[in-house]
């Protein structure tokens, strides 16, 4: 089924329901930030545990991301849907009754299997209901109910935590997901239509295997190392996991001189402009450990989770100001507006750490700004075209699908990283100045980051853009 000039006559009622398919899975990255110590106090977690809350979540979602667009192109995208958004719903409530650390991870991997189900369907749907002239609006929804989701997640999450219903804290933050979740599913029943790829990609599941051991063999030993000393194993399954990704991507060039559909393209990867923009984009979401680590840092001060969330409302209030912005900005600094906004998250993060050292307004300044350059950097006409811009249109699927994989890892491994950062410079300490300075040295590592990633952004599309119309696929 392929979009048509008239389009689905019901697109319009169907589109809240996608987009709250596409709320659903980043919301759920960003709004467990806030509850993390109240999680760790009942559960009786460790510090690693409630890391591999956020990391084990996005990196289940990174490996399988492609392989559900590939599942909805086999078997039917409204199908997929419908059962990303059921299995989500159960994984939420098996989160939201766990009753040890070890069950709640098993809820956020269910919940991260889920969203690589349920994600991808929202785009390739959007793509075939929408007829070519509606799709940049419905894609501009689309960018801008995820990055929401992102924003205003631990703002929602502080809200749900202080209104402590029925005796429960925590546990709103996944229990939530149900009553949304359930009138999802039932609009996506009434209006949703089914819709198959003609020609549609093999699964990759040897790929698929190979990547996730990679991914385990590196998120693993990176979050629990700092807790158990670093000892021989640690260091043996880091480089495991390079000689993993290795094999990987052998495998995955073996797999396309036989003609079959690989995850990843090996080819795109000995393009040096793409090359550079996927090394860009798994530097760019490292950034999502700022919230993770401010989360820690506020309440290490003795702020409960209302204040913690409504503490970000300075970022989230920027990132809207870019959002409005955004169309007229990137029109008239084309290819340049990537590396100015992560120069400003840079320049606002900075702000913060000094805002931390000197208590002032500095450090509210410090949050627009950066919220300012997250909502520019986030928006997918700017990150998406100044990665893709110089991919021939007929790889422009699984290209843009190599790419929010990497946003995915990157955001696994930022936690996992600077989340581990944090921890090793806090220690055993927690008195206010060691919160604080733990905070500042896991952002500084975030400012060098941006910085590194903006001078490089700056050297994409030296030579033209030679797709400008670039749109995210359904493999995305």
């Amino acid at each position: 089924m392929t979009p048509t000039d008239a389009g689905d006559p019901r697109r319009w009622l169907a589109l809240p329901v996608l987009l709250t398919g596409a709320f659903l899975p980043p919301l759920d990255f960003f709004i467990v930030n806030v509850a993390l110590p109240s999680i760790r106090g009942a559960l009786h977690a460790s510090a690693a545990q409630t890391q591999f809350v956020i990391s084990a979540y996005a990196a289940i979602y990174a490996v399988c991301l492609i392989t559900g667009g590939r599942l909805g192109d086999l078997f039917g995208r409204r199908r997929l849907f419908l059962i990303g958004i059921a299995g989500f719903v159960l994984a939420s409530l098996l989160c939201g009754l766990a009753w040890s650390a070890d069950a709640l991870l098993v809820g956020r991997l269910l919940q991260g299997l889920a969203a690589a189900a349920l994600a991808p369907q929202v785009l390739a749907s959007i793509r075939v209901m929408f007829p070519s002239a509606e799709q940049p609006r419905a894609l501009a929804l689309y960018a801008a109910t995820f990055g929401l989701a992102a924003t205003l997640g631990q703002v929602l999450g502080g809200v749900l935590i202080a209104a402590g219903w029925w005796g429960m804290s925590w546990q709103w933050i996944f229990l939530v997901n149900l009553p949304v979740g359930i009138a999802a599913f039932a609009g996506g029943l009434l209006l949703l239509r089914e819709s198959r790829e003609a020609h549609a990609k093999k699964l990759d599941l040897g790929g698929m295997a190979l990547l996730s051991l990679a991914l385990a063999a590196l998120v693993y030993p990176l979050v629990e190392g700092r807790e158990q000393g670093w000892p021989l194993w640690t260091w043996a399954m880091l480089g495991g996991s390079l000689a993993l990704f290795v094999l990987f991507l052998r495998f995955e060039a073996r797999l396309a001189r036989r003609g079959g559909a690989p995850l990843v393209d090996v080819s795109l990867l000995r393009h040096g402009e793409f090359m550079l923009g996927i090394v860009i984009t798994l530097g760019f979401y490292l950034t999502s450990a700022f919230m993770f680590t401010y989360a820690a840092y506020l309440q290490g001060l003795g702020r409960d989770a209302l204040h913690t969330g409504l503490a970000t409302l300075p970022f989230t209030l920027g990132y809207l100001f870019a959002s409005v912005t955004a169309a007229p900005v990137m029109q008239r600094l084309g290819r340049a507006v990537l590396p100015l906004s992560l120069a400003a998250q840079a320049i606002g993060f900075a702000l913060i750490i000094g805002g931390i050292k000197a208590p002032s307004t500095m450090l509210e300044a410090g949050l627009i700004v950066s919220g300012i350059g997250f909502g520019f950097a986030f928006a997918f006409p700017s990150l998406m075209r100044a990665v893709l811009g110089s991919v021939d249109a007929r790889h422009a699927g699984l290209a843009s699908g190599m790419v929010i994989t990497a946003l995915q890892i990157s955001a696994a491994l930022g936690v996992a990283v600077i989340g581990g950062v944090f921890y090793s410079t806090l220690g055993a300490a927690r008195d206010p100045a060691a919160y604080a300075y733990a905070f500042a040295t896991g952002l500084g590592c975030n400012v060098v980051a941006l910085a590194v990633i903006a001078l490089l952004s700056s050297l994409l599309g030296r030579h033209g853009v030679a797709n400008a119309a670039v749109q995210v696929a359904p493999e995305a």
